[in-house]
């Protein structure tokens, strides 16, 4: 029995997606812990893309349960679109192997509304927020006001919170944004009809995962975003608005922290970053250019471009850190083949100062010059690399320099988006 967590270690869209849906084979059950649909997992199976954006990526296997925790923000309208668009092609979604939190919170027209108004508003100085009422929904839920999945359940507490709601949120839409305010009767008709379709799913996700580790099953932590998304501990404010680290995996499902064995932390082979905020390695030349379409960088969930440089340490080391990670799954490895010279930020310069880690001031972070060393890169197609000595010698290399900077093993390497190409040095499972 083994309970594995697996997080970004970057800005997100590390390739979570591809070493989750790996690592499910060893798995009976798949958890997801934190954020909403802002993030989305890109899975290839059979030359078939997948993107799923709140359900986790173990159900494209059969025989798995998966699991939404309590430490998310649903959307139920595009809940239940994901499990239509699953069924759709094929992939049987059913009340045996899909379960929804009781505690998890619920994003409503108005979450959504506001955070369109504050991003407009806000002009260039906007966060870029994927504007699906992520931030807001997090906001009630804090604020001790949110309505949560249970609520949807019961007409009349739902009923109660929704108005009282809709008397403060108006108000800020039409007097504050000068937005048209949410009708209570359609939102409260609406919002009891996804009730009824997902109320098959909704458990008490604490008990269940209790009572699968207490049968040794092995468990599988999905996160969403990355480290240095994380609200507490990432680039703040350009930031999600959860806990995008490994103890999130407890308390975004209800179990206790000795009960995790293993932290895996994804790391691209190169760093990129969607939206605004500070990106030392950033790369704005034909390099850049180069990797961005080489590694088809655009978002799963918004479809934007995403900013591409060199791999950072700094960053990666921070994550190690903070996450204890145990293992790394370096991925797109592939994508820096063909480049005469790599690059590797081991340090960041400001003003003759040297810092190791990633200072807490955003503007000192702005303002970092990031300090290089430079290796040898690979002409060899390596997608055809089962095992770490078919790698090119300059990629051995590579990835070592990287273990010794950041100060944990690479265990896994992804040299492709289908399930075949993985390299694989150590599964945690076993």
């Amino acid at each position: 029995m083994s309970n594995v967590v697996v997080v970004g270690t970057q800005w997100g869209d590390e390739g979570k997606g591809k070493v989750i849906d790996f690592l499910t084979e060893f798995a009976q059950v798949i958890v997801r812990f934190q954020g909403g649909n802002n993030a989305g997992h890109t899975i290839v199976v059979n030359n078939e893309k997948f993107i799923v954006h709140l359900i986790p990526s173990g159900i494209l296997h059969g025989n798995k349960k998966c699991v939404i925790g309590n430490g998310l923000v649903i959307d139920p309208a595009v809940l239940i679109q994901e499990i239509r668009d699953l069924r759709s092609r094929g992939i049987d979604v059913n009340t045996n192997n899909l379960f929804i939190s009781e505690k998890a919170h619920v994003i409503m027209p108005y979450h959504k509304r506001m955070d369109h108004a504050r991003e407009k508003a806000k002009g260039a100085k906007c966060l870029g927020t994927t504007g699906r009422g992520i931030g807001p929904c997090y906001e009630d839920k804090a604020a001790r006001t949110g309505i949560r999945i249970i609520d949807l359940l019961d007409k009349d507490v739902f009923l109660e919170k929704l108005k009282a709601k809709l008397v403060e949120q108006n108000f800020y839409l039409e007097k504050l944004f000068q937005e048209e305010p949410v009708d209570l009767k359609t939102t409260y008709r609406e919002y009891l009809g996804y009730a009824e379709e997902i109320r098959p799913y909704i458990t008490n996700v604490s008990l269940l995962l209790d009572r699968a580790i207490k049968e040794g099953q092995n468990v599988l932590f999905e996160g969403a975003q990355g480290t240095h998304l994380d609200i507490d501990h990432g680039t703040y404010p350009f930031v999600t608005s959860s806990n995008t680290v490994a103890a999130e995996a407890c308390i975004g499902t209800g179990i206790g922290p000795l009960k995790l064995d293993t932290v895996i932390g994804t790391c691209k082979a190169y760093t990129t970053r969607v939206g605004g905020g500070p990106f030392p390695t950033e790369l704005k030349d034909e390099v850049g250019d180069l990797i961005q379409k080489k590694g088809a960088e655009f978002g799963a969930t918004t479809g934007r471009r995403r900013r591409c440089g060199w791999i950072d340490t700094v960053q990666v080391r921070d994550s190690v850190r903070i996450n204890g990670l145990t293992g790394l799954a370096i991925t797109k490895l592939d994508v820096l083949s063909g480049l005469d010279k790599i690059k590797i930020c081991v340090a960041y310069d400001y003003q003759g100062e040297r810092f190791i880690h990633i200072p807490p001031q955003l503007k000192v972070l702005e303002n970092c010059k990031p300090v290089y060393e430079e290796l040898e890169g690979w002409q060899d197609n390596i997608m055809d690399a089962r095992d770490f000595q078919d790698l090119p010698a300059q990629a051995q290399a590579y990835l070592k320099r990287i273990e010794e900077l950041v100060g944990v093993s690479v265990t896994l390497i992804s040299i492709g988006s289908r399930r075949e190409t993985t390299i694989v040095l150590q599964n945690p499972f076993k």
